[in-house]
């Protein structure tokens, strides 16, 4: 029976777990460790080692040979040594110390049998020696035998004086007078040759075994203390909680286990060298008998041996157990880490099944679901094999008695029933998927049934059904599609809500609805035309010879394609035929008036529904793009697929793609869906959404970046390892060109429906939404070509938006000085592309790049440049009608531009002259809010004015005015005109054009030939001036001002007078408005207003695109 004892951690695996047999081994080894210990000396208060006193042992004052008396007494010999007298009494307590420790406890506690050899020395010498030992012999004496001096002299005194002295020694001495008395205490074979006896005695042999034997008891000793640390240290190891510390853990054990292996075979090694060297004489001698200290001596190191073996045997099991429990536990920390990370990835797994989505809006979005579907489950398949595999590994890890079998098991079952949980999963919405598939194969039928139908009776022409045979074949036609409706339509819609219901979803069931309301459309709308053909079949009118159109001229080599598209939209030349054809009887138009209705509302809701099938394809691509190629690019286990050239450019290869995916699947497709019923308003849910679809003016700018990327990498295993994936028959590069392809296919989906809703409510908003979806085309064209200028060091944008651009003849003339200087090239125009700018017109040259796509576009270098606030235009040059003139700095510098056609060049001159004039208005505007801040609260103020020219100053003050009478510019005038030269206000604002050509128009102010009556309500308002010229009073209540004198005009009078104050002089008179109209327009009508200082009263000129005739991105095809 098993146990464990310990503790479990909360939180965590760590166990410090003890079995029971483990704990008996641990118990057993220790013991033995102890009992080695405690063997190896008899005293644990022993005298010093041999090897320690081995200086005084070589004395030789005293002997221990091993001989025993006749009661097993250990003896003693002091053989004859006459420097005893003078050795150390430390040396003597040494020496008689250590020789009373070496026998057994047994033979120590019967008591030694000294034998003092005395035969050479005097008596004296024996009582000091006999009182020396008595003093300061450590052990329990049985006798003292000594062997007294054997001269005459020597012999009576010892007789004498030891009856005397007898009890002064305290101990049983016995005087012998010669060895033979000696033999009869002592056996002569206890005894060595020296005293009569027979036992082979050495002393450095001796001296030899102890010190060797002392040294293998140290050593085992040593083995047993570190055995015995060692065996606690693995009992009391605790468990660590990762791989990486149990695999340290082990080793580390594992290297500490070897060094106390090779310890024991150290000392076993040594033992057994001991053993051959106490048995030597054995070996030598058979009939040799041991001593008893040999014979002690050899069971001493026999029973250490044994003891190491036993202790190595309790040690290889205790480690045994110990190497199997950490070998155990590192099993469990893989099992645990393997756990954590297939439960990591079964969750990643279950949390992607729950959050996908089974529910299908189309049968090719059921395909894709069920293909991204079929992805998840083969990505799950491994997941699920790694998880039932690491559950079959726990099962064997429990077979083989692991000891944390309690915390392996439950998570064996959790696995399994997560995996168990995983596939339900997979097999249910893969059944739904299955269900939804073939729920939508039956609707895309019946869809197709009655929109083939609906064709049909649109094709059916009015004409040929007014006679009784044409009437007789339609009807008949529409009997044999008829027939096939139980083939193709649903028969019962309780039926197929019952038979579906767990697959349907509210769209999906309005999806129903709707078929089902289409398929009894479709039949009430056969009913009618069966009824309709079935009179006319019954009739018998006089026939009626219908006027036929003109015959059409088909080509014999018409393609098969060419063949379908004229069927599919013979609808619509069917009902301008209805309308067309001449129906005499009443009741019959009456009918073909309605159905003519009824057949473009059916047409309406086809283009509907083809926007919104395209529209939810079109989601559904872009999501396939985005999670089957831009996700797997943040997918680990793809980066090694993927080249260098490609890790940080995500952004550049997809562009705003997921903006664009987000905008339309959150946002544009829930709008366009709720006009199902309506399409004819559709164009509504365009303009409300107009400012969103710029978003695809970013993608379009970066498109050509993306294809660049592309090229580069198309060829690498990324690419072809998610093409392979995703089941993609086309690359990547095919799905990146679907925004571009989005965007340019509204603009034809709103012309069909504008074409069949003329006269419905919505017609205006579909015509406005159209031109404002060509305007979104027009303006990432005109993008596409103003990404490729280079060299411009500006910053584009601060030119202000973009109107035109095109590609020109160019010739340039300049003025130096007061002759006009040709370029060497006049002749020879420059091929220049314009940017018309609201701020700037830009100069560049067009050039042509080697490449393939987006490669092959052009690029624009930037040339030269013109600020719009300094320069001029002139319509006609040289009678030329594509040559207009753009020039500045009074002509200095001039710009004869050719249009590829009259019509371009009326177009440019046109956008420039509308840009001028507005220009013009906003300069007015805020010159007129600078003067009415200025202007003085009453006649007769004396606040300083600003230093303005009268022209400025109409300006500011004549607001209200300008703001009733919009000021057009009037035709330009092809002939040349010169105005008279005058003294006017503020020349130095005012650039006054002397050329021979002065048929320019500037944005200074439009030519006009309004009555200068007219003008004086309209152009003079209170205000402040300078006076640029002098002017005499013609009356006495007038008022004469020079040169530089500062007025104000205080009020308008009677007669075409105006009250003025001179705030120089101070006075006041009236001046005749006729009069400073006339400066005023005299000045006006000669000028080229230049506004290169910034004066409000400058050149104002806008820039606008170009038209798309000329200008179009090549992958956008309005």
């Amino acid at each position: 029976m098993k146990g464990c004892m310990g503790k479990r951690e909360c939180g965590g695996e760590r166990f410090v777990c003890i079995s029971l047999e483990e704990m008996e081994s641990y118990y057993r080894y220790s013991q033995c460790c102890r009992r080695l210990h405690n063997d190896i000396l008899q005293r644990e208060d022993g005298p010093l080692c041999a090897a320690e006193i081995g200086s005084e042992l070589q004395k030789q004052f005293a002997i221990l040979p091993g001989g025993r008396g006749m009661n097993g007494s250990p003896i003693i010999i002091f053989p004859e040594f006459p420097e005893f007298s003078e050795l150390e009494e430390e040396e003597v307590q040494n020496v008689l110390g250590y020789l009373t420790s070496v026998p057994s406890v047994a033979a120590s506690g019967v008591g030694f049998i000294l034998v003092i050899d005395r035969r050479l020395d005097r008596w004296a010498t024996v009582r000091a020696t006999l009182l020396r030992i008595a003093g300061s012999f450590p052990g329990n004496l049985h006798l003292v035998l000594v062997l007294r001096p054997t001269t005459l002299l020597q012999r009576t005194l010892s007789d004498f004086l030891f009856k005397f002295n007898k009890d002064e020694f305290k101990m049983k001495v016995v005087m012998l007078s010669s060895v033979t008395e000696l033999h009869a205490y002592i056996d002569p074979g206890q005894l060595t040759t020296e005293l009569g006896g027979t036992q082979e005695y050495c002393h450095d042999s001796w001296i030899s075994h102890r010190t060797a034997i002392e040294a293998f008891a140290l050593m085992v000793k040593t083995t047993a203390q570190t055995l015995q640390a060692f065996g606690t240290e693995l009992a009391e190891t605790e468990l660590p909680n990762d791989t990486e510390a149990t695999t340290n853990l082990l080793h580390t054990h594992t290297r500490k286990k070897d060094k106390m292996k090779e310890d024991l075979q150290v000392a076993l090694s040594q033992g057994g060298r001991l053993l051959e060297c106490i048995n030597e004489p054995l070996q030598t001698d058979p009939e040799y008998n041991m001593t008893y200290d040999e014979l002690e001596n050899l069971a001493t190191v026999q029973r250490l041996l044994g003891q190491l073996d036993e202790t190595e045997t309790a040690f290889d099991d205790f480690w045994e157990r110990h190497r199997t429990k950490l070998e155990q536990c590192l099993q469990l920390r893989h099992f645990e880490q393997h756990f954590r990370e297939v439960r990591a990835q079964l969750d990643v797994t279950s949390e992607r099944l729950s959050g996908f989505s089974e529910v299908s809006i189309s049968p090719a979005h059921a395909e894709h679901v069920l293909r991204e579907l079929s992805g998840h489950e083969d990505r799950a398949c491994d997941v699920l094999d790694c998880a039932l595999s690491l559950a079959n590994e726990g099962d064997r890890l429990i077979e083989n008695s692991h000891y944390a079998e309690d915390s392996i098991r439950p998570k064996c079952s959790e696995l399994r029933e997560v995996c168990e949980e995983i596939s339900s999963t997979l097999r249910s919405k893969k059944s739904l998927l299955l269900r939804a598939m073939e729920l939508h194969s039956a609707l895309e039928k019946a869809s197709r049934w009655c929109e083939e139908g609906i064709f049909l009776l649109a094709s059916q022409p009015v004409d040929r059904c007014q006679s009784q045979d044409g009437a007789e074949a339609a009807l008949q036609e529409l009997e044999r599609y008829l027939d096939t409706a139980p083939l193709h339509t649903l028969a019962d819609r309780s039926a197929i809500l019952c038979q579906y219901e767990a697959t349907l979803t509210t769209q999906l069931r309005d999806q129903v609805d709707r078929v089902f309301q289409k398929q009894s459309s479709v039949q009430e709308m056969f009913e009618k035309r069966r009824v309709s053909l079935k009179k006319l079949a019954a009739k018998q009118t006089r026939p009626v010879q219908p006027v036929a159109p003109r015959p059409e001229v088909k080509s014999p080599l018409s393609s098969p394609n060419q063949q379908r598209k004229e069927r599919r939209y013979s609808a619509d030349n069917a009902i301008c035929k209805k309308v067309e054809s001449p129906i005499h009887n009443g009741g019959t138009r009456h009918a073909s008036l309605s159905e003519e209705e009824e057949n473009l509302a059916v047409l309406r809701r086809h283009v509907m529904n083809e926007l919104l099938e395209t529209e939810r394809a079109y989601v559904e691509e872009l999501l396939c793009v985005l999670e089957g190629y831009a996700a797997e690019m943040d997918n680990p286990a793809m980066a090694h697929l993927i080249p260098s050239t490609l890790l940080t450019k995500k952004d550049v290869l997809f562009g705003n793609m997921s903006e664009i995916y987000q905008f339309h699947k959150r946002t544009f497709l829930k709008e366009l869906e709720a006009y199902t019923d309506c399409p004819e308003l559709v164009g509504r849910c365009f303009l409300e959404r107009m400012k969103d679809l710029q978003i695809y003016e970013a993608y379009c700018q970066n498109k050509p970046r993306s294809e660049s990327l592309w090229r580069q990498c198309s060829d690498c295993a990324f690419f072809q390892e998610c093409q392979k994936k995703l089941e993609h028959k086309l690359g990547l590069d095919s799905y990146l060109l679907k925004p571009v392809q989005r965007i340019t296919k509204y603009q034809l989906l709103l012309k069909e429906l504008l074409k069949y809703s003329r006269g419905c409510d919505g017609c205006d908003d579909l015509q406005e939404a159209l031109s404002s979806i060509l305007g979104i085309l027009k303006a990432v064209n005109d993008s596409m070509h103003l990404i490729a200028i280079t060299g411009y060091e500006g910053n584009l944008s601060e030119l202000g938006r973009l109107l035109m651009q095109g590609s020109f003849s160019v010739w340039t003339e300049h003025k130096k000085g007061h002759a006009k200087v040709k370029d060497l090239a006049r002749f020879k125009p420059m091929q220049r592309h314009l940017f018309l700018h609201e701020k700037a017109l830009l100069f560049c040259k067009r050039r042509e790049e080697n490449g393939e796509g987006y490669e092959k576009a052009p690029s624009y270098s930037f040339k030269h440049s013109l600020s719009m606030s300094a320069v001029g235009i002139t319509e006609n040059a040289k009678g030329d009608n594509k040559k207009f003139e753009i020039w500045c700095n009074s002509r200095d510098e001039v710009f004869i531009v050719q249009a590829p056609t009259p019509e371009i060049k009326t177009t440019w001159v046109n956008e420039i002259r509308k840009v001028l004039t507005q220009q013009l208005k906003a300069c007015r505007d805020a010159s007129q809010q600078k003067s009415s801040d200025s202007v003085s609260p009453s006649p007769t103020s004396n606040n300083t004015s600003i230093s303005l020219s009268p022209f400025r100053s109409s300006q500011k003050n004549q607001k209200k005015q300008q703001e009733e009478k919009k000021v057009e510019p009037s035709t330009i005038s092809d002939n040349s005109s010169s105005s008279p030269k005058h003294k006017g206000w503020n020349k130095a604002s005012l650039s006054v054009d002397a050329s021979e050509e002065n048929d320019g128009y500037s944005s200074g102010e439009d030519p006009m030939n309004s009555d200068p009556e007219d003008e004086v309500g309209k152009k003079l308002a209170p205000g402040k001036y300078t006076v640029v010229a002098d002017c005499e009073k013609a009356g006495p209540q007038e008022l004469s001002v020079k040169s530089g004198d500062m007025v104000q005009l205080i009020k308008e009078g009677e007669e075409g007078q105006w009250f003025v104050k001179n705030l120089r002089s101070s006075k006041e008179g009236w001046v005749a408005a006729a009069n400073l109209l006339s400066l005023i327009s005299e000045s006006k009508s000669s000028q080229s207003l230049s506004s290169s200082d910034g004066s409000v009263s400058g050149n104002l000129s806008t820039s606008s695109s170009c038209s798309e005739t000329y200008t179009s991105f090549s992958d956008i095809k309005p």
